[in-house]
């Protein structure tokens, strides 16, 4: 599996859009669009933006949003949707999550959607933690899942349950693998189901303790 992400965030970024709208039906985009909502503040962070669709829509709001990105190929992509998007400036930069470059209490929100496991990391999550402002929101879009009756709904719903990933087995490895690191991390969590498209995209929501 790390294999098969490294090459997609890496040497194979330019089939991310292909391989995000197959593996979702099409709904991807809106699958990240419901993290919106549960932005706070002016100041963003996003780690991970990917080929920076959700940062531009950050952008479009008004709000100051930076984008951390290990990937060179991932920031090219955003920065080339910046750019179609007419944004004159453009606050993406290459680096590790582990290590946030920036100084403490800098952000109102820090964001990622669909991210691999170095979120998990607690460098991560200890970085996160500081660099947010006292009562910043920490948002992560961990996992979704298709409920819809139509052919293609059945068949993708058919594959999650041949590979596992049925939404019971989900809540339960979201919970093992992010809720309780986030806690040992200091952060209050919050669950959200959002209903969009024949399908449910679970938020957590994780707030920072004093």
């Amino acid at each position: 599996m790390w294999f098969f992400f490294h090459h997609l965030y890496h040497s194979f970024a330019w089939t991310y859009d292909f391989v995000a709208a197959v593996v979702s039906i099409g709904r991807w985009d809106d699958w990240t669009r419901t993290i919106t909502p549960f932005v706070q503040g002016s100041k963003i962070l996003e780690i991970g933006p990917g080929p920076g669709y959700l940062h531009r829509l950050l952008r479009d709001h008004g709000l100051s949003a930076v984008g951390l990105d290990e990937s060179m190929q991932m920031i090219r992509l955003a920065k080339s949707c910046l750019e179609k998007a007419d944004h004159k400036t453009i606050n993406l930069a290459r680096g590790l999550a582990q290590a946030l470059p920036f100084p403490n209490a800098k952000f109102d929100t820090v964001i990622s959607t669909f991210p691999s496991e170095y979120i998990l990391d607690p460098n991560t999550l200890s970085e996160i933690h500081r660099v947010l402002r006292e009562d910043g929101h920490f948002i992560v879009l961990p996992a979704a899942w298709i409920v819809g009756r139509s052919i293609l709904d059945r068949a993708a719903a058919w594959l999650s349950q041949i590979t596992g990933e049925t939404p019971k087995k989900i809540l339960e490895i979201v919970t093992e693998r992010f809720v309780r690191p986030l806690e040992q991390a200091d952060f209050k969590v919050a669950q959200r189901q959002i209903e969009v498209r024949s399908s449910i995209v679970l938020i957590l929501i994780a707030s920072k303790s004093s």
